[in-house]
């Protein structure tokens, strides 16, 4: 095994005989905005006792200078990932001098220069195991340690860590900024950003607590910033988790920073939270994009308590903080803000994530089986996140709020600052819930698969309620009546199912609503009589809860094929114009655009392509003037006419300010614009020159490159094939951009004859990219061919290949036979 890929047995034999005392790091980033510098000095200064007479650290940088052991400098035996310590004593000081490597790629230490003022920014991120890019470290969650953090840096930045600034020395230009030690943590959850950063602060008080709070941006972006409702989110957040986890605020300060070119939604470093600057609009903004962003704020301060104080010991109980700050992110939306729909959004879309991931054939349990970290990476998916979350809601529907937040108090009581398995939190569950939770862990924590509900209607009125794959479930069954032209609950069932059928008695209704509130963790069917109704109403059940179920159950059963295509996009064109609920919205204007592309048959797909935008259209001009309707419609609209260009000339006449009453056309939504004509040949280089001149900033510079990858050209196309495999100084967003043009439009005839080189460079691609650029080559250029075939004899010739990279290709190879299946089951 590549010695980068660190082992969970090894990385636990390590723990056992290594125990941190304190671990400082110091940084000189004086030479970040040197444009031709690769590199920065970092040293680090480890204390710790040992019971080994030898023992590594890992760091992946340049070079490794200098290594002092003891005061001893010793020789320097270092791969490229590990460095080698011999002759250990007992209690040891080693020190080690090193250079790292800037990264264009978000892993580790990423520079980004803003074209808009030239100005540099530094930030990093790190997990699951990046910290070794910037410093040399023990990389695994269960050795934690008190970190001290020392940065030179030109004067006038804003430097920041975890913890609040000790001292700052200032000199001619530069500066050295010396941070308070933090509390013990694990090394993925350290933190590092540096830059001329705009700055506001705020600040949140409780009794006798004081927490200092800060918002940072670039400089170009700080008129988006929207600090004051970040603020609010953040103080609503910090009261509610107080109250509910009855532990202080561990960590001092809380900062958080919006970065550019970020891998991740945001990332829960203890003190210094870094966020995708995706969630800063440059333009006019949806209170669903609101919604997510509070939703994100509220899952990263979740993980200071789940996750930050108390870290599972390996990657195996990753679920111990994505799911619970997943759970908390949608609790905490709902009871503590303004965004008190919270749990629609998630029944409808985010637990469609779980749904898609739990029906592969690499899904694992919640509790996985992680042996090292590539798997590791890849285990940041729906299981972890959605269904745990899910399979939370479930276990609180069974024990009880009470119960379960007081079980999260003892946890945190008792294991403060330390690594804890999946038995830490059932004994303290256990002991409050008066429930043994073994039988539950077993059942959802433990599996895998996803549960699919029906009723069973028989001739004598008698019904059955069937689930597939049998789990218990707490659910609720809700009884619909049409009335005076509104779809109302009238009745509601609650049942505990255990077994594969469960007789039930079902009063007459217009709708049947299984898992009505969406209680459990189950795709859901709706008998042929519902489905009328639903057809006929959808847009009319009063609950947006409920109409987030149907859309769900509607969702799945295109997906599984056992709803057409035509009958689901003509519910979604009869009643999405007529959907109020602003999160449900958007995630039903995507999926109807996926299904056309993905799984209508080659004969309907042109007709459907068609009808979509004809809908878009429609519901763009009947939209009222500046809602989030509008807006999310002329999403759709330039979406849609990537692949039909019908109203070609009505989208220019919206780029050149013929638009709707209300509508803004901020510049993202300019480039999806623009983009939707160059992709049909309605426009070209000199109109993405023309938009990047009046948009040169970092978003734009990525959107003209997509743009620009998308022309219909096969000589086009084939240069951004070469530059997503060879150009290795573009950037994680310029990669997506130049994947995204390649395969812009869905035209297959122009891109199908790379499908056969595409497998004889993946293998390549994996050993000697980052995990994090080779995953997205690997995924975002994997063909849409017609047949398995070429995917096939890959997988059959290379047996060998590394584990992390089979688990994607099956994926993906799942996808394209999900899709040929689905399409050969239409009409």
């Amino acid at each position: 095994m590549d010695t980068a890929n660190l082992s969970r047995e090894e990385t636990a034999a390590r723990s056992a005989a290594v125990s941190v005392r304190s671990i400082r790091v110091e940084l000189d980033l004086t030479g970040a905005p040197e444009r031709a510098r690769s590199g920065f000095s970092t040293t680090t200064t480890l204390e710790f006792t040992t019971t080994a007479h030898s023992t590594w650290l890992d760091f992946i940088g340049e070079s490794v200078e200098r290594i002092v052991v003891n005061g001893v400098e010793r020789d320097v035996i270092y791969d490229g990932a590990r460095i080698e310590l011999h002759d250990l004593a007992d209690t040891n000081v080693v020190r080690v001098e090193a250079v790292g490597s800037y990264s264009r790629s978000g892993e580790g230490l990423h520079r980004f220069h803003d074209p808009v003022d030239d100005r540099t920014y530094l930030y990093t991120q790190y997990e699951p195991a990046d910290s070794r890019r910037v410093m040399a470290c023990f990389e695994q969650p269960d050795i934690k340690a008190p970190y001290t953090f020392v940065i030179d840096a030109p004067a006038g930045w804003e430097v920041l860590s975890n913890q609040v600034a000790a001292t700052v020395d200032a000199g001619v230009g530069v500066q050295r900024v010396e941070f308070a030690p933090t509390l013990p943590i694990s090394s993925y959850i350290t933190s590092v950003a540096a830059g001329p950063y705009a700055r506001v602060d705020g600040e949140w008080a409780r009794d006798d607590q004081r927490v200092a709070l800060g918002v940072f941006a670039r400089q170009s972006l700080a008129q988006y910033l929207e600090s004051e409702e970040i603020l609010e989110i953040t103080r609503q957040g910090l009261d509610f988790f107080t109250d509910a986890f009855a532990y202080p605020y561990p960590w001092g300060k809380y900062d958080q920073i919006f970065v550019p070119e970020y891998n991740l939604g945001a990332m829960e470093n203890p003190g210094l939270v870094t966020f995708t600057e995706s969630y800063l609009s440059r333009g006019a903004a949806t209170d669903a994009q609101r919604a997510a962003r509070a939703n994100t704020i509220l899952h990263e301060m979740a993980h200071m308590w789940f996750g930050d104080l108390v870290t599972m010991k390996w990657w195996d109980d990753l679920w111990l903080k994505e799911s619970f700050a997943d759970y908390m992110g949608s609790h905490a939306s709902a009871v503590a803000t303004r965004f008190h729909d919270a749990w629609v959004k998630f029944a409808a879309n985010r637990k469609a994530w779980a749904y898609q991931q739990d029906q592969l054939p690499t899904t694992h349990p919640i509790v996985a089986d992680i042996t090292d970290l590539e798997a590791a990476k890849l285990n940041f998916d729906g299981i972890t996140y959605a269904k745990g979350a899910a399979v939370l809601k479930q276990l609180v529907a069974f024990v009880g709020d009470e119960a379960f937040f007081e079980g999260a108090r003892r946890y945190f009581a008792a294991n403060a600052f330390g690594n804890t398995t999946l038995d830490d939190f059932l004994v303290q569950l256990s002991a409050v819930s008066g429930r043994d939770m073994t039988e539950w862990s077993q059942a959802w924590l433990q599996t895998t698969g996803v549960s699919t509900l029906r009723l069973e209607r028989e001739a004598d009125g008698s019904a059955t309620l069937v689930q597939s794959d049998p789990r218990p479930h707490r659910l609720r069954v809700g009884l619909y009546h049409r009335i005076d032209g509104r779809v109302v609950r009238r009745d509601q069932l609650a049942l505990d199912i255990h077994d594969e059928r469960t007789p039930i008695e079902v009063p007459s209704a217009d709708l049947v609503l299984l898992n009505d509130d969406d209680l459990t963790y189950a795709k859901v069917r709706l008998d042929e009589a519902s489905l009328t109704t639903v057809q006929e109403s959808l847009s009319s059940i009063d609950d947006p809860l409920a109409r987030a179920v149907v859309w769900s159950s509607l969702w799945n059963a295109t997906r599984d094929g056992e709803l057409t295509v035509a009958r689901y996009t003509s519910i979604v064109r009869a009643h999405a114009p007529h959907e109020s609920n602003i999160g449900l919205l958007v995630g039903i204007l995507s999926n109807a655009l996926f299904s056309i592309r993905h799984y209508a048959s080659d004969g309907e797909r042109q007709g459907e392509q068609r009808a979509w935008v004809e809908t878009a259209w429609a519901a763009l001009q009947a939209s009222d003037a500046g809602s989030d309707a509008q807006l999310s419609w002329a999403r759709a609209l330039a979406a849609a006419s990537t692949f039909d260009d019908v109203h070609a000339a009505e989208v220019r006449a919206l780029l050149h300010g013929d638009v709707p009453a209300g509508l803004t056309i901020d510049p993202d939504l300019r480039w999806q614009l623009l983009t939707a004509l160059v992709t049909t040949g309605h426009a070209g280089t000199d109109d993405v020159a023309a938009q990047l001149e009046s948009d040169d900033t970092g978003s734009g510079r990525t959107a003209a490159r997509r743009a620009l990858a998308s022309q219909p050209d096969s000589a086009v196309r084939a240069a951004a094939w070469d530059a997503a495999w060879n150009d290795d100084s573009l950037s994680n967003d310029h990669l997506d951009a130049e994947i995204a043009g390649f395969r812009a439009g869905g035209r297959r005839d122009l891109i199908a004859g790379f499908d056969a080189e595409y497998f004889e460079r993946i293998g390549d691609a994996w050993g000697t990219r980052s995990i994090e650029l080779a995953q997205r080559l690997v995924v975002g250029l994997f063909p849409a061919s017609p047949t398995l075939d070429l995917v096939d004899a890959w997988l059959a010739g290379n047996s060998s290949a590394p584990a992390a990279l089979r688990r994607i290709v099956i994926e993906q190879r799942d996808h394209l036979a999900r899709a040929l299946r689905v399409r050969a089951a239409q009409g």
